[in-house]
């Protein structure tokens, strides 16, 4: 058995506008590097190499909630040492508590070799997401955990639809404000119209359609959301300018990452996702927001064991 691992975990775009909880997809950059290793002394340690000044104590960690999830079904399981170096701003609405619980109980796994199911893993990472917003959700969790598009059917019981994954490039801007998962939550309407249900049904089936064909047309015409993003939205200073401007420079389409306050656009080139990054720089220069934008790619393989 080997007595330390270590993974690159990355971030998440969860809800790709229409597909509210249920689509997510991977990126490459940003990511969190965590270190599994086993420990001496019994129970679960914590260590964070961040700045960002999160717990340490498991049940109260995002990361240590799932990791004692999964240790329940652990026989005789050994001390565990986690150290987190995380990159992905908590917060930031790229799946930061996702990336840890994934992370987590993926190193662990693979360190004490045990034979999970990948439904079992999401099971587990789910507690860590439960720590994080009051919510067992898996939209970022699962494709954290496998890499690509992911479709989730349910998570009672779990079924998972992993996507055909299309060439996407990807540009993302971070605006440097807080939006609370549970703050975007606690806005949403508990009813929705049927003429916008309807609307937004046959939007998650064309983008789920358009993805499998690789047809990138029909990925713009469905990246379309007529329930969460107009409330949402009004949380994001500059949502609109950027989206529409960002269009305007060839992007697909895009939209909140998460519940924000990252704003997320897919482009089916590299060239046309640095013209998308100038345009949303340019919105934040003009309006006086600090900012940090990422153009990267859709990471199809999920978390990556480095050592």
């Amino acid at each position: 058995m080997k007595h330390k691992i270590q993974i690159k975990s990355p971030a998440t775009i969860a809800n790709l506008v229409c597909g509210f909880d249920i689509l997510g997809l991977a990126v490459e950059e940003p990511y969190d590097i965590m270190t599994m290793e086993l420990s001496d002394q019994p129970g679960l340690e914590i260590i964070h190499l961040d700045e960002y000044q999160l717990t340490t104590i498991p049940a109260e960690n995002v990361a240590g909630g799932a990791l004692l999830a999964m240790l329940e079904d652990v026989k005789d399981a050994p001390g565990l040492k986690l150290t987190i170096d995380k990159k992905i701003k908590p917060g930031s609405g790229l799946g930061s508590s996702a990336a840890s619980a994934a992370g987590a109980v993926m190193a662990a796994s693979k360190l004490l070799q045990q034979t999970f199911t990948e439904e079992d893993l999401v099971r587990y990472a789910m507690f860590g997401e439960k720590v994080a917003s009051g919510v067992k959700h898996a939209d970022n969790i699962t494709p954290c955990l496998l890499g690509g598009i992911t479709l989730i059917r349910s998570i009672l019981p779990i079924d998972i639809v992993k996507l055909n994954s299309p060439e996407l490039h990807i540009t993302i801007v971070h605006p440097q404000i807080e939006v609370k998962t549970s703050d975007a939550r606690q806005i949403l309407k508990k009813e929705v119209q049927l003429k916008n249900a309807i609307k937004q049904w046959g939007n998650i089936a064309g983008l789920v359609a358009g993805f499998m064909k690789e047809d990138y047309d029909l990925i713009g015409r469905s990246l379309e959301d007529v329930i969460i993003e107009p409330i949402r939205s009004i949380l994001i200073p500059g949502f609109d300018e950027v989206k529409a401007l960002s269009k305007e420079a060839g992007a697909l389409g895009g939209g909140i990452s998460g519940s924000g306050p990252s704003i997320f656009m897919l482009s089916k080139d590299k060239n046309t996702a640095i013209h998308v990054e100038t345009a949303m720089k340019d919105v934040y220069n003009r309006i006086g927001i600090d900012y940090k934008t990422y153009v990267t790619r859709l990471n199809k393989e999920g978390i990556k064991i480095i050592e």
